[in-house]
């Protein structure tokens, strides 16, 4: 169960935040830089992401509750929204909206901001890796309490690490890939997520099924 729980939590995480997605961005945000200023703003841009990951993370369901919101009622709208940026990303919509992001980024000179903005929010700690590890983090409690949430926050640090790795080779993979590649590596990924965001919704709907009946009985 626990190594199901695992791979879930990593795929889940791979296709929301996307490393090798973010390459091409990496390198249209950091142009002009040189290796160090580049390494700074991929290390800051990493941690500021793990860190925002990491508080919804813990905290998030604690916040639900405090709105009111129900786990069940929030799993199904994070499933919605995983499957709306799914859709996104076996049509290249996503990848317009970062390109436009990484744009007007550097039009606007924030150099020395981009590790917060655009890089670690939104493009790594955007809605649907914020949801992702909601859900996540109410999955591991269930199974293994807080070995279940150690292992999510190992899974998380080291999916923040392939990003680091990517963003450092960002040049080699870009070429490697090419266009091509990036498109169908793209649309693959966003067909597993909305497989996964189905397989959420159905939880959720469940969950809400299950419950009503206990009230009822």
């Amino acid at each position: 169960m626990m190594l199901d729980f695992v791979t879930n939590a990593a795929v889940t995480l791979l296709v929301t935040i996307d490393p090798i997605g973010l390459a091409p961005l990496f390198m249209t945000l950091t142009r002009g830089m040189d290796a160090s200023e580049r390494l700074e703003v991929a290390i800051r841009g990493c941690i500021i992401g793990f860190a925002i990951l990491l508080m919804f993370g813990l905290g998030g369901e604690a916040f639900l509750e405090a709105l009111g919101i129900t786990l069940p009622a929030f799993r199904i709208a994070g499933g919605l929204l995983l499957f709306w940026l799914a859709f996104d990303m076996v049509f290249e919509r996503r990848t317009e909206r970062r390109d436009n992001t990484a744009t007007r980024a550097v039009d606007k000179d924030h150099i020395k901001n981009i590790a917060v903005f655009p890089l670690a929010i939104p493009l790594m700690a955007g809605p649907g890796a914020i949801a992702a590890m909601v859900l996540l983090s109410s999955d591991a409690q269930d199974l293994a309490g807080w070995t279940g949430t150690g292992a999510l926050i190992a899974v998380l640090a080291g999916m923040i690490l392939v990003c680091l790795a990517v963003f450092l080779a960002a040049g080699r993979i870009e070429k490697l890939l090419g266009d091509t590649g990036r498109i169908i590596l793209t649309r693959l990924l966003g067909v597993i997520l909305s497989a996964l965001a189905v397989q959420f919704v159905v939880d959720g709907v469940t969950e809400l099924v299950v419950a009503a009946s206990d009230v009822v009985l």
